[in-house]
């Protein structure tokens, strides 16, 4: 069974559904020291805030296939060392959206109201009445910071309240942001006009510290800021003397630069709600989360796909059915080109037609460059990681729609250029989604790219006995004979004869058939 590394306290939900068919290793609280030793043979690792997964822990990690974070942010993983290894990380941006757009509202409620001054005074035995007169939100320009999932559900909540919405997300169409009722704003207009700003943008490095003294000065005297996404996306020192000043009304925070020792002179301000990073916590968010990493974790170790790939292009479900039997077929043609391969690869063409898989070339390519690397290079190699390695290479990929398709409706077809001369391999599903190859350098075929298969150019393809002569060399070795196809066709005067073995094929084996006098040429594909 795989091992499963719990790094961070998660829910039992998704600890239970690992049981099933995982070991499961809980490691929360115990130290560098104890990661370090759990992770040497873990295969997939899920984390959530607490733990930062640097590239020392996952150099330490060698079998590691998966990270999984049980949240959105993914900042405390090591993306780039993650990808370059071919780990998968992924990351739960639908479990606790609600719950974290319910805490956003709540702190925007207790600051314009002023809830948790007037209850601490109440409890002291004080009745602040006239002080704790606050502000509605009715009618208040709410400025949305990162249009994601998280922010959508902020905008359908104050819409409820009568707020006017505006928002500024660079990668969300603006025609999209009219459909949910708001208006689309540049970052400058965005701070002047909001009574309330609310953040959730991810945290980058072009996002780090985005709120600063510049960004605060440039808002509304007496505005809100609330911030349930990440304490690096505000400048603290600047946030402070902007609330200790006056101008700035209030601020809820969720999140702080340093967990979990906040900034006392910060959480200590009169006009500050703080909360220690709960916008998450609520138990059906954590039991939604904690179920949906550990599926994903399930779905890779598996061979699939995950459902929200942080570091690999996603899908949806509705995608992935669509697309999903291409990527076994690319795979195959992947390491199909790497046994006709003479010299290091130098550029490579993918062309795809049928059941729209022509909108995810980038998909289907990273597949075939995983078939294809797989078998040359020693390190481990996956969909991860091989766009990676084959630009570190300076392998040239392109993609494109295929013209021709030879009479198939879902087709990919491959050319790679080593140097020496181009070769070309198709293939093809049929209507069941049965993978073919249905051309190899020329040869129409009609081949299942399963078990071995071992490809013989016969410079003389009209001589009878040579298919049993190929026969005999393979019985006599004990190797059972599964299939046999032969090229419809002639390419330069040779034929081409595919013999599909159960089992691997000894050197002296190999040597025979390639001892044949007709035999030219002699390549061995391991599909599985």
């Amino acid at each position: 069974m795989p091992k499963v590394v719990i790094c961070d306290a998660i829910a039992d939900e998704g600890v239970e559904l690992l049981r099933d068919r995982a070991e499961v290793v809980l490691v929360a609280g115990c130290g560098r020291d104890r990661l370090l030793a759990e992770l040497a043979e873990a295969d997939g690792a899920i984390v959530r805030s607490a733990t930062e997964l640097d590239a020392g822990l996952l150099a330490a990690a060698p079998k590691l296939r998966v990270i999984a974070r049980a949240g959105v942010g993914v900042d405390n993983v090591d993306l780039q060392c993650a990808t370059r290894r071919g780990i998968a990380v992924v990351n739960t941006p639908t479990g606790n959206t609600i719950a974290a757009a319910e805490h956003a509202m709540a702190m925007m409620l207790a600051l314009a109201r002023r809830i948790p001054a007037a209850s601490a005074a109440l409890k002291e035995g004080r009745w602040l009445k006239k002080e704790a007169t606050g502000r509605q939100l009715y009618r208040k320009t709410l400025g949305i910071v990162g249009l994601g999932k998280i922010g959508q559900e902020v905008a359908r909540r104050a819409r409820a309240f009568g707020m006017t919405l505006i928002a500024c997300d660079p990668f969300v169409p603006a025609d999209s942001a009219r459909e949910l009722g708001i208006e689309p704003v540049e970052m400058d207009e965005l701070l002047s006009r909001s009574d309330v700003i609310t953040l959730h943008a991810a945290l980058t490095e072009q996002t780090r510290q985005m709120i600063g003294a510049d960004e605060l000065a440039r808002m509304k005297p007496g505005a809100l800021l609330v911030n349930c996404a990440r304490g690096a996306l505000v400048d603290e020192d600047a946030l402070v003397a902007a609330l200790a000043s006056g101008r700035l009304g209030g601020a809820g925070l969720d999140v702080f630069e340093h967990e979990p020792e906040p900034r006392m002179d910060l959480v200590g301000l009169p006009n500050v709600v703080a909360t220690p990073h709960v916008a998450a916590s609520t138990e059906e968010a954590q039991a939604l989360v904690a179920r949906e990493a550990a599926e994903q974790v399930l779905e890779v170790l598996a061979g699939g796909r995950p459902r929200w790939p942080v570091n690999v292009p996603a899908l949806t479900r509705e995608e992935l059915d669509v697309i999903g039997p291409f990527l076994p077929l690319a795979e195959a043609l992947g390491k199909l080109q790497a046994a006709l391969l003479s010299d290091a690869p130098r550029s490579a063409a993918i062309y795809v037609r049928g059941g729209g898989a022509e909108e995810h070339l980038d998909i289907i390519s990273g597949h075939f460059l995983a078939g294809m690397l797989g078998e040359l290079f020693d390190e481990p190699v996956n969909y991860v990681n091989a766009p990676v390695l084959a630009a570190e290479r300076g392998l040239q990929m392109s993609s494109g729609v295929a013209a021709d398709t030879r009479g198939y409706s879902r087709y990919i077809r491959v050319s790679i250029s080593d140097g020496v001369g181009p070769a070309e391999v198709a293939g093809a599903l049929l209507d069941r989604g049965q993978a073919r190859i249905v051309e190899i350098a020329g040869f129409g075929l009609d081949l299942v790219p399963a078990d071995t298969v071992l490809l013989c150019w016969n410079a003389r393809p009209d001589r009878p006995g040579f298919i049993g002569t190929v026969g005999r060399i393979l019985g006599e070795a004990g190797i059972s004979i599964l299939g046999i196809q032969v090229g419809r066709e002639a390419v330069d005067g040779a034929g081409l004869m595919a013999v599909t073995v159960a089992g691997a094929v000894a050197p002296e084996v190999r040597a025979e058939i390639t001892g044949h006098p007709a035999v030219t040429r002699l390549e061995i594909v391991r599909f599985s």
